[in-house]
């Protein structure tokens, strides 16, 4: 890796004045602790933490509140989320500590649209001039940067900018990158447009299958209620399902924390091939428990 002050190179990238960072270490292993040392549970959504190798090709290179995901590749690299506005900046000084070149992704990904995920994607495609790939759903949010009438957390986010968005992606569909392949899985819930993206990285002969799963959370305004929206709770409930059945055998989410990445990065491994399992398990007792607290059922 190239030997580069993390610190400085998001000083840089920011003007100089906007974090305080520590140096990038120079291994795998050392960043990952160091990100746990750094990084608390549930941390701030704009709060730099250092880059560090998941796994084979695999990199989290997002803040300490937001994951984003870079997978790299001989003929360019995907990027799974672009954080906040000021995510966007910490992501592309992490993606450069690392040793790679911003101007090198050639595809953006993200894994729904809310502001705190994708806010960040125009600048990023800027720097990169990568192809951003949307569900028929999340294409105008992009595009527009404005939430949909159908997501249940509508009226509650101010706009955010607007990114290109240059292809339609639906459930089921495998993107292909040079050595990179990647299977689209269409999970709504959170949001209508909401995606979670399955691929498989190497290390020598030891492969993982790891799934980026969408939060998937009954998290909505006030006034919003899942039980009169029997489509969309449908679609929702099905998206649980899918998510079960995946084969997966490394996790992670766009809230780090709500895959415990901190604990497992203390317990010395990221993989459980019960993980994905687990993680629909936990979302479906939360929207159950939504659901009775919207009926007034026991």
């Amino acid at each position: 890796m190239t030997v580069l002050l993390w610190a400085g190179l998001i000083a840089a990238i920011t003007g100089g004045d906007a974090v305080q960072a520590v140096p990038a270490p120079q291994t795998a292993e050392a960043a990952s602790h160091q990100w746990e040392e750094v990084c608390a549970d549930w941390d701030d959504w704009d709060k730099p933490g250092p880059p560090f190798r998941v796994f084979g090709n695999t990199y989290y290179v997002g803040t300490c509140g937001i994951g984003a995901i870079l997978i790299t590749g001989s003929d360019g690299h995907v990027l799974i989320d672009g954080g906040t506005e000021t995510g966007a900046e910490i992501i592309a000084a992490n993606v450069q500590a690392l040793g790679f070149d911003i101007a090198d992704i050639r595809i953006l990904l993200y894994s729904h649209e809310h502001f705190d995920h994708v806010a960040g994607l125009a600048a990023l495609q800027r720097l990169s001039d990568a192809r951003l790939l949307a569900s028929p759903a999340a294409a105008p949010v992009l595009d527009t940067g404005e939430d949909a009438p159908s997501d249940p957390q509508y009226g509650m986010h101010e706009p955010f900018p607007a990114a290109r968005v240059d292809g339609v992606v639906e459930d089921g569909d495998v993107l292909t990158l040079g050595d990179i392949v990647i299977t689209a899985v269409a999970t709504p819930g959170h949001t209508a447009g909401a995606m979670s993206w399955q691929w498989q990285s190497c290390d020598d002969s030891q492969c993982e299958t790891i799934v980026y799963a969408d939060s998937m959370s009954p998290v909505s305004a006030d006034e919003y209620r899942f039980s009169d929206h029997p489509a969309f709770l449908a679609a929702y409930r099905a998206s649980i399902e899918k998510l079960s059945g995946l084969d997966c055998t490394l996790l992670l989410t766009p809230h780090p924390s709500a895959s415990a990445l901190r604990e497992r990065l203390e317990a010395g491994t990221l993989t459980d091939p019960a993980a994905c399992s687990d993680y629909a398990e936990a979302v479906d007792r939360r929207l159950r428990q939504r659901l009775a607290d919207e009926t007034g059922a026991p």
